[in-house]
């Protein structure tokens, strides 16, 4: 059973946390227990936001790692960690940064890459944060790894994303590079966004025990833009014309 239901909407779970921990944590309780009941192998899908409390932190998360969540929604993902690991035929995979192409599925037109091109259909210029550290993956790059680790039977926790890292504002540029859309970008820091959940500043895994299982490589984080990019071209859901510079 692959556990890819969740409550995802970070700043509105600092209002509603009873509904966020009900979808993120109980829910997967009752899941360990139906698996454990017919011996299924249960995988839960979890977030790069369990981590965050280290301020300081400059090198990527390994598994072992001391969680450290800071807002809602990642103590949510982290109580759901925990409950699937009361079943022993489990896998935890943490990832990061979700978005994708298609119609169905939360992540389409609410996931960052999308709202930045359909921002583009409206402004020449953008702020964005530049002070958040993070691995952003496509999401089919990512199914297709975990669909591997599921043959594997070699149960845990794993870091599951794209290759490198990269600010928000570093993914941007790039977006924008690879559209041919002429953006002029400003750095802003997290503070002057605003959100409502703290996020964490640097939240990238290291993904060492995946690789050591001898599957295949993930694609680095510029490969899944090129291939979310050509995946749109394909299916014509750009959400606005290029534009010559």
């Amino acid at each position: 059973m692959i556990n890819a239901a969740a409550y995802t909407q970070v700043d509105r779970a600092e209002q509603e946390p009873d509904a966020c921990f009900r979808v993120n944590a109980q829910a997967v309780a009752t899941l360990a227990d139906v698996c454990r009941e017919l011996n299924c192998p249960l995988m839960q899908v979890s977030t790069d936001y369990v981590f965050g409390a280290d301020g300081d932190r400059t090198q990527p998360y390994v598994e072992d790692d001391e969680p450290g969540p800071i807002n809602v929604y990642g103590h949510s993902k982290l109580a759901g960690e925990l409950a699937a690991r009361t079943w022993e035929k489990h896998f935890i995979v943490r990832t990061c940064g979700l978005y994708s192409v298609g119609p169905q599925g939360p992540v389409r037109g609410r996931n960052f890459v999308d709202t930045m091109l359909q921002l583009a259909g409206q402004h020449r210029a953008l702020k964005i944060v530049d002070d958040q550290q993070c691995t952003p993956s496509y999401v089919p790059h990512v199914a297709a790894a975990m669909i591997d680790l599921l043959d594997t039977a070699q149960y845990g926790t794993y870091h599951v994303t794209n290759r490198g890292s990269a600010s928000w504002l570093q993914f941007a540029a790039a977006l924008f590079h690879r559209a041919e859309i002429p953006m002029s970008l400003s750095p802003i820091t997290t503070e002057q966004y605003g959100a409502p959940a703290p996020r964490p500043r640097y939240s990238v895994l290291d993904l060492t025990r995946f690789e050591t299982l001898g599957l295949a490589l993930l694609p680095t984080w510029q490969e899944g833009l090129r291939d979310y990019l050509r995946r749109l071209d394909q299916t014509r859901e750009l959400p606005i014309q290029r534009r010559a510079a």
